[in-house]
């Protein structure tokens, strides 16, 4: 699969499976970047400062892009908002 293929993919078990679930609980999530086995994505909204944000993470996330996609590994959830710079 090329990387545009699965960065579509993974990007539409986001919109399809995940981003229902998040958006009921006033948050959302986006596609930050794949690197080899691992996608990083971020919580926006309620979801960003949740204190269940992992359990989501693990059991929404993660479980619906790993059935879908098995050579991903790993989803990690990146907690820096888009326009802060790393110190």
């Amino acid at each position: 699969m090329t990387n545009k293929a699965l960065q579509e993919k993974i990007e539409k078990i986001l919109k399809e499976d995940v981003r229902p679930f998040v958006v009921s609980h006033g948050g959302d999530i986006e596609l930050v970047e794949i690197k080899k086995d691992t996608v990083k994505v971020r919580f926006k909204g309620t979801c960003a400062a949740c204190p269940v944000a992992q359990m989501t993470l693990t059991n929404v996330v993660e479980k619906a892009i790993k059935s879908k996609v098995p050579q991903i590994k790993k989803v990690e959830a990146i907690c820096r908002p888009p326009s802060s710079k790393p110190r």
